[in-house]
């Protein structure tokens, strides 16, 4: 077979242009497919979309050229906090207080906007030689001992050694090529926005437990913070029917004062939460990254990075094949990427889902008991550093491009 490509990646979300460069600075010659329209993925204005970046995946963009681009956007997380609450009553006075003093390498993690984040890997994508980029959708996609084919709404067809999906939870790529998913749905509804406020933040990141769900608020460049705010399905649903000025009525009793006013900054936007695993990782000459592999809840923020991870993982794994002058899309090859990530990706999955039930209740034991669990936590410095370093992203079987 004569390829197009070495490698197509189906998807240009996030994590698709995050594997597109240094897959390419290895010398592959990669097309990203997206069937988002250009307009779509170039917007500039702040619409309220934020991403948590761990430490270990911001050494990875920096690896690969992005952070330099972004460095200038980007909000350092200095403490996490984290406690039980109830909506106008305040905090627990038992929680955690993890600190980026206690570790040696800097913050635990940065706050990035999406327009900032989403715009470097499309500036990057344009400048990176060995990169293509085609806008349109694949509706059918064939393997074979040689290669495979990918097809294109418009009839076009493109050829290639690998196809790599990075095309979200609904993975057409994955679908197409027959991988099962299993999860559940939580009941539960996440509403994301910005806010802005009258005090500093002073690079703390809060998380509350409260009993329909958490909240986070998680700070941005200046007196802004992001919000992820779980609620039940129904509540979600009444509070998306209000208006701008009943919606901060809502949030402002969960919020608390300790930040002084606060009014909406953005768009609001909401999504349904649920565990969502594809049962493999991997297909004939196909792999699957980010979204398409997994899909977990936002509790502690894992979700980007998790596919970052992924991207570091399946990088190495493909260079170090090619080096060794293997097929890059051969069984042995891609068992290996799965063999790495499956650990990993059902050990978060299973603590996302688990502090999700334990904290997402009302049971005056269950408060009690993990009540008393975080303060144990806190009054322990070398427990608190491995859940610092765990925050971090800097614990595990970490790629080359996460490491320091």
């Amino acid at each position: 077979m004569t390829y197009d490509s070495d490698i197509a990646i189906v998807g240009g979300g996030l994590n698709g242009p995050a594997l597109a460069l240094p897959l390419a600075q290895a010398g592959f010659s990669v097309t990203v497919i997206d069937a988002l329209p250009a307009p779509d993925r170039h917007a500039k204005d702040f619409d309220g979309r934020a991403y948590a970046l761990a430490h270990g995946s911001m050494r990875l963009l920096d690896r690969i050229g992005i952070w330099e681009r972004i460095e200038d956007h980007a909000q350092p997380m200095l403490e996490i906090k984290v406690s039980d609450g109830h909506a106008g009553a305040g905090p627990s006075p038992l929680g955690l207080h993890f600190d980026h003093a206690e570790i040696e390498e800097g913050p635990m993690g940065y706050m990035m906007e999406d327009r900032h984040l989403r715009g470097a890997f499309l500036d990057a994508l344009d400048d990176q030689a060995g990169v293509t980029q085609i806008q349109a959708r694949v509706v059918a996609q064939e393997v074979s001992h040689t290669g495979a084919v990918l097809t294109l709404e418009d009839g076009n067809v493109h050829r290639t050694r690998l196809i790599i999906g990075c095309d979200g939870r609904a993975s057409g790529t994955a679908a197409r090529a027959g991988i099962t998913r299993t999860g559940w749905d939580y009941g539960q509804t996440a509403l994301v926005c910005a806010i802005e406020h009258e005090l500093p933040h002073h690079g703390i990141a809060h998380q509350f437990f409260m009993p329909e769900g958490p909240l986070a608020i998680l700070p941005l460049l200046g007196n802004r913070s992001s919000i992820v705010w779980s609620e039940s399905q129904e509540n979600a649903a009444a509070l998306n029917r209000l208006n701008e000025a009943g919606y901060m009525a809502a949030l402002r009793p969960r919020f608390g004062d300790f930040l002084g006013d606060i009014a909406l900054a953005g768009q609001r936007f909401s999504y349904p939460l649920a565990l969502t695993i594809a049962d493999s990782f991997i297909g004939e000459r196909l792999a699957l990254v980010g979204d398409a592999a997994h899909g977990m809840h936002p509790i502690a923020g894992q979700g980007l990075n998790a596919g970052l991870r992924d991207v570091g993982a399946l990088v190495q794994v493909l260079r170090d094949a090619n080096r060794r002058g293997e097929d890059i899309a051969s069984s042995m090859v891609l068992a290996r990427y799965q063999s790495w990530r499956r650990f990993d990706t059902a050990t978060l999955a299973m603590a996302t889902d688990l502090t999700n039930k334990l904290f997402s209740n009302d049971n005056p034991l269950l408060r009690l008991g993990r009540d008393i669990g975080m303060g144990v936590v806190n009054a322990l410095p070398a427990l608190r550093r491995s859940f610092i370093r765990e925050a971090a992203g800097l614990t595990g079987d970490l790629p080359d491009l996460m490491r320091g």
